[in-house]
């Protein structure tokens, strides 16, 4: 059983390598590529350049480094790759895309957007870099799609400064909800099918972005700040202050790593606004609140737009995707090395996160695989415990090392 769940794996991979490999013009690229992608799906204590090229079994991290900085291709290409990937595995009618950003901690000045600026991963100011990314949710599982650096007016102010950490001339500054609004529009034309969009409050507040997502007919909820304004109605939590008792009822919004998230939710339907030539509105927006059981003080804010028709528990679900994304952070970071990288440079930096999510990808797209075969295991084969029992006591069985399984892979 275990040497078959290796040739899955493997074939697996395979294919996945096949989907990318055009975009790697030489041979040798593409077997670089391999040999990092299968380095950051290995089990390598810390994924750093000497790590992974020991792993590959290479003898420094140089020819590494050069497919992440000197090489000729092009991480967008492979970022497309990844959508019609993660469409095809884990694609479904309903998708809904999330947009968040993570901050990767920095020493020094030098590496691209870098600066001391709020982290919410690490929860204070920090000298960091933030990058602003996308995951797609569904039933059968979760992914990072999409992915910005944000270089603060600090570097795109300093044409000299941008130039020497190869970052292209035509990027000027852009807020983190424009970075967004650049890859809801990628991901619409992308082969993902999406039907919803989440994000918190940042994204949330910015009436622009909203717009543009009523625009292109995509329902959404997104999380908005308490002094959030809405016309005729002054703000949202002075508006959800005059709800009666009843309104609010007790939902869950998916299940958690401790069970089902329940809140009490209070929902109101906002009037409809005009629309041209007459015709009835194909959607309607929302205002909705989430307060907390245990601490009914503590309450958060949403504004939706939604098909007709479409009822108050679809968008309280929709609401608890949002931590799908969380969930792609913590994963990448953890088993891909998405945070773990030795490159100072803008090129680098995209081509790095761009493989380490197309890593996390394939981890998801096997778990929803193993998943519908119902599979009680989905860890990488050689993550398997090495516990064995046999005459009545438990032993260590011997486990294959690095060099042969990198061997026994190609």
């Amino acid at each position: 059983m275990d040497d078959l769940a290796d040739v899955t794996w493997d074939r697996e991979l395979d294919d996945l390598f096949l989907r990318i490999g055009h975009r790697f013009g030489r041979a040798d690229l593409r077997r670089r590529m391999r040999d990092y992608v299968r380095a950051l799906l290995g089990p390598v204590g810390r994924k750093n350049g000497w790590q992974l090229a020991e792993y590959a079994g290479h003898r420094t991290p140089d020819g590494l480094q050069r497919l992440l900085n000197g090489a000729t291709w092009d991480a967008d290409s492979v970022r497309d790759d990844l959508q019609a990937y993660v469409a095809e595995k884990l694609g479904e009618d309903g998708g809904v895309l999330i947009l968040d950003d993570t901050g990767f901690l920095k020493k020094g000045t030098t590496s691209a957007g870098v600066q001391r600026q709020y982290s919410g991963t690490a929860g204070r100011t920090e000298n960091c870099q933030i990058g602003v990314f996308a995951a797609y949710a569904t039933t059968r599982g979760r992914a990072l799609v999409d992915r910005e650096l944000y270089l603060p007016k600090s570097w795109t102010d300093d044409r000299e400064r941008c130039r020497a950490a190869k970052i292209p001339d035509e990027r000027a500054f852009a807020t983190k909800p424009e970075l967004a609004k650049e890859m809801v529009l990628r991901s619409l034309a992308s082969p993902l099918p999406i039907a919803w969009v989440t994000a918190d409050a940042a994204y949330g507040q910015e009436w622009r972005f909203r717009r543009m997502l009523e625009e292109a007919a995509i329902g959404y909820v997104l999380a908005v700040p308490k002094s959030q304004h809405l016309p005729g109605f002054g703000r949202i939590d002075h508006l959800f202050t005059q709800a009666p008792q009843e309104a609010w009822e007790q939902r869950s919004c998916g299940d958690g790593a401790k069970g089902p998230r329940v809140y009490h939710w209070a929902a109101v339907q906002l009037p409809a606004v005009s629309d041209f030539d007459g015709e009835r509105p194909t959607h309607h927006r929302w205002a909705l609140a989430r307060r907390s059981v245990r601490r009914p003080d503590e309450i958060a804010y949403y504004l939706a737009y939604a098909p007709v028709g479409t009822g108050v528990d679809r968008l309280v679900s929709v609401a608890g995707r949002r931590w799908a994304i969380e969930e792609c952070f913590q994963a990448a970071k953890n088993e891909c090395g998405l945070d773990q990288y030795e490159v100072r440079r803008y090129v680098g930096w995209m081509r790095h996160v761009t493989l380490a999510m197309f890593a996390h990808a394939f981890l998801a797209a096997t778990a929803a695989q193993a998943a519908a075969k119902g599979d009680a295991e989905t860890v990488p084969p050689w993550f398997r415990s090495p516990w064995r029992k046999s005459a009545g006591s438990w032993r260590l069985a011997p486990q294959p090392s690095l060099a042969r399984r990198f061997a026994s892979t190609h």
